[in-house]
């Protein structure tokens, strides 16, 4: 009896906690569709490839426990080509996912280059459909693989940092696209027409399929920088996109990016400790703030500032001050000076030499006017 009892409990305690284990890895997830596809599980593939087709497959292949996407949502996994694209010392490998007979959706992009003879760079970048944002993945530095990069010899545009970069030239793929004989690798296969060794499976849970890709993430590090800008050029242009995936995943994406800018909020001081800030954040005190302000009154507008113009607007408005313009705007608003007034400001005199009254200075001139208007001050 009291056998039961033990065994019964010892039941519970597993069941809480296997629940509480997948909850925790839930609360991980961000719902986006890159949850299901390892940047750095990709990035280790390539490393152990001899190839860019041998990478193609062991992409595709459940074993490998890397693609767990279904972006069609059709209950099937998705199919990922790789293609490829050489200028001088740059390469760019496409993984692309093949979604409908006539759409393909773009899940990363892994960039190569050649430094020298014995020298190579790599990091692949997650789209921004997919992940939400950019997101950019490297090798972690270790004591037989890393060199110094220094990006002042590969031209002014190149953002990133002098410091340990790895190097990945004795990995067998990325050899063998550097060898002269090699024929830049552009993957065959469509929608209808699969490689005859390829069979799809159905996705994993996210609670199920994390575990697998959670080690990759202590050999390899998202990180900021784009260490090879002309990659970026080259595939601009190529860059595909499926309506049906943007449509798809259009809530979560949009809650994700707005819960990204929320959470970057500058209450005192500059954004981030890094100076500055980024259009279209909330500034609550402290640090530069550029434009992506709120226009609302008429008149012409000068980004960067607050227009609360009147019904028919607010006139010309000059950067660096404030028009509370009343019904017909307020006329030219001159730096330097609040109108608070409403209809059209004429002079207050009546001669030649412009009048200017001071409710504040002490000053008085109601002489002046012509062809000067009254200026009025409250300071």
């Amino acid at each position: 009896m009291h056998l039961s009892k033990t065994i019964s409990a010892l039941l519970l305690c597993f069941a809480i906690a296997v629940s509480a284990s997948a909850q925790d890895q839930e609360a991980d997830s961000t719902g986006l569709p890159g949850d299901n596809f390892s940047l750095q599980g990709a990035l280790d593939l390539f490393k152990k490839a001899g190839s860019p087709e041998e990478f193609e497959k062991l992409l595709n292949t459940q074993d490998n426990k890397i693609n767990n996407l279904d972006l069609n949502g059709d209950g099937q996994i998705d199919y990922v080509r790789v293609t490829g694209k050489k200028q001088d010392d740059v390469q760019i490998f496409v993984l692309q996912a093949l979604v409908s007979p006539t759409e393909s959706q773009d899940v990363a992009v892994i960039s190569l280059e050649k430094t020298a003879d014995d020298n190579a760079v790599i990091q692949i970048e997650g789209d921004a459909d997919i992940y939400g944002e950019s997101t950019i993945a490297e090798p972690l530095p270790e004591a037989d693989n890393v060199f110094n990069y220094s990006p002042a010899s590969h031209g002014p545009s190149v953002s990133s940092p002098e410091g340990i970069i790895v190097n990945v030239w004795f990995w067998p793929c990325v050899r063998f696209v550097y060898a002269p004989a090699y024929t830049v690798w552009i993957s065959p296969f469509t929608w209808v027409a699969h490689p005859v060794w390829w069979r799809p499976w159905r996705p994993m849970p996210y609670y199920e399929y994390r575990p697998y890709c959670a080690h990759y993430r202590t050999r390899y590090v998202v990180v900021p920088t784009r260490r090879i800008q002309p990659a970026r050029v080259m595939y601009r242009p190529t860059r595909m996109t499926s309506v049906t995936v943007i449509q798809r995943n259009r809530v979560v994406v949009d809650n994700y990016r707005n819960n990204r800018n929320s959470g970057r909020v500058d209450r005192g001081g500059n954004y981030g400790g890094r100076g500055g800030y980024t259009p279209g954040r909330t500034n609550n005190g402290g640090g530069s703030y550029t434009p992506g302000r709120t226009n609302n009154g008429g008149g012409n507008y000068t980004p960067g500032r607050v227009n609360n113009g009147g019904s028919n607007g607010g006139g010309n408005y000059t950067p660096g001050r404030t028009n509370n313009g009343g019904s017909n705007g307020g006329g030219n608003y001159t730096p330097g000076r609040t109108n608070n007034g409403g209809g059209t400001r004429q002079s207050v005199g009546n001669g030649n030499s412009g009048g200017r009254q001071s409710s504040g200075s002490g000053r008085s001139s109601n002489n002046g006017g012509g062809s000067r208007g009254g200026r009025v001050s409250r300071n």
